[in-house]
């Protein structure tokens, strides 16, 4: 029964016993499992953050890979832009479904990491029994391992999907996102799609117990909008100091900003979330947001929720400072003092309208405010029954019934911009993983690596759910 092409790696057995439905027939092949730990090893190795100029080389990797299982060079294209790239990967189909495309997005860069920070070196995968740790290991760059051995593997056991299968890597989600706008914009054609799935976001949820309690799909993200406000002062020597000054100026703005809330706001996509997760949580969160679902206007409700902060931007616009700069000489009075505030705006808010709301809240109508980028805004992605069933059917043999919730997302993906450009988009992943775990942009950053199996398991199945089964099984 367990015998799949030679033998089976431990993790996967693992999976087998854990999950009874899950056979033989739906089981990674044990050398893809390796593929993906081996390009998640180099994808670590590699800095990709924005500025040092490590994309373009990651892409060109990454595009061997392709190249290497038999992928026709027309059909897998590095898009530099500036200093970064984008890779699209075109997996033809026989069009006999007479679809459109469907597009799986993942992005190659990563947020910066001091390694002197961390207990582990950042640019080195390194596990223990239950995690794999590194830089990017849960944001992007295991999906991105994952997308690429899975389009290997279809390749390679010979399978012609209905329609066409399109990947896009993006070369800067973690800073401006202008590869996906230049994708949108300059190559519509290339990845235009029925939908994309962002496999950078949604996934499923582990307890504490390391139960599967619930599987999140994306509908749609709150706009990213990043806001400059600046005090500014004649200056003088620091001998002399003046009454008014720069940095005060400023750090009273952002106490007050501290103190702020933007209204509670609530749509379907997010009481349906509350509606469904309430019983799974349980306790004082789960009642919180069932009173919640019958009273949005709940004070005490609301308050324990944002006390917690993977609900808080679920309840609204949310509005942080995220770094300062001020000062010219550390013997002068400061001419100006700057503070970046990242803000995500829950749907149907302008950002003009936010920026407004925040001057009126600093009550300092002598500070210069300004946007910083071009934000994007868009709306929630349809409802659609067809990806959601297939989501169901590819967790039964993984994870027999567990409930499957719609969300709004409190952070931005490249979907933001898919939906703007009018490809409806939703977020998902093959990770399972405990809130507590999630450390993506963080310190120690980790992804759990029973999520590597599944994942293999989960896409294999999507695929071949929507995009039609496999002439060809296992032995």
């Amino acid at each position: 029964m367990f015998y799949i092409q030679g033998f089976i790696r431990l993790s996967t057995l693992v999976l087998l016993l854990m999950s009874p439905l899950l056979n033989a027939q739906e089981a990674a092949p044990a050398r893809y499992e390796t593929m993906v730990e081996t390009l998640l090893r180099d994808s670590i190795a590699r800095e990709t953050a924005h500025g040092l100029g490590q994309v373009p080389a990651y892409a060109k990797f990454l595009q061997t890979q392709f190249l290497t299982a038999g992928f026709d060079a027309q059909d897998v294209t590095i898009i530099p832009y500036k200093g970064t790239a984008s890779l699209l990967v075109r997996y033809r189909g026989d069009g006999s479904s007479n679809r459109r495309p469907i597009l799986f997005s993942s992005h190659m860069d990563v947020v910066p990491a001091d390694p002197n920070d961390w207990v582990r070196n950042p640019f080195e995968l390194q596990e223990d029994e239950t995690f794999y740790f590194g830089r990017g290991v849960l944001d992007n760059k295991f999906d991105v391992s994952v997308l690429t051995t899975l389009f290997i593997w279809l390749k390679e056991d010979g399978y012609v999907p209905n329609r066409d299968l399109v990947i896009a890597f993006t070369g800067d989600e973690e800073s401006f996102q202008e590869t996906v706008q230049q994708l949108t914009r300059d190559h519509r054609e290339a990845i235009d799609a029925e939908f994309a799935f962002v496999v950078d976001g949604g996934g499923g949820v582990l307890n504490d117990a390391g139960e599967a309690i619930q599987y999140k799909v994306g509908f749609a993200e709150k706009t990213y909008a990043t806001f400059a406000v600046t005090a500014r002062n004649p200056g003088g020597h620091s001998s002399m100091p003046r009454s008014d000054n720069a940095i005060f100026d400023l750090s009273d703005a952002l106490k007050r900003l501290q103190d702020f809330r933007f209204p509670v706001e609530t749509n379907e996509i997010t009481l349906t979330f509350f509606e469904r997760t309430a019983p799974l949580v349980g306790g004082e969160v789960g009642e919180a947001m069932a009173r919640l679902v019958s009273d949005p206007s709940d004070a005490e409700a609301i308050e324990v929720l944002r006390q917690k902060p993977e609900y808080v931007g679920t309840l609204g616009t949310t509005c942080i400072p995220t770094m300062l700069a001020g000062g010219h000489a550390e013997n002068a009075l400061p001419q100006s003092a700057t503070a970046t505030v990242n803000c995500r705006i829950f749907p149907g808010n302008a950002v003009t309208d936010v920026m407004g709301t925040l001057q009126l809240a600093v009550e300092n109508p002598e500070l210069d405010w300004s946007i910083v980028g071009m934000p994007v805004s868009s709306d929630a992605s349809p409802f659609n029954n067809e990806v959601m069933a297939a989501v169901k059917t590819s967790l039964e043999p993984l994870y027999p019934g567990i409930p499957v919730i719609p969300q709004m997302s409190s952070g931005t993906t490249d979907g933001a911009f898919f939906r703007a450009a009018g490809i409806p988009s939703y977020s998902l992943t093959g990770i399972f993983i405990n809130p507590r775990d999630s450390f993506a942009h963080g310190l120690n950053e980790r992804v759990p690596k029973n999520s590597l199996p599944q994942s293999l398991i989960f896409w294999r199945s999507m695929v071949e759910e929507l995009a039609g089964p496999s002439a060809i099984t296992a032995p």
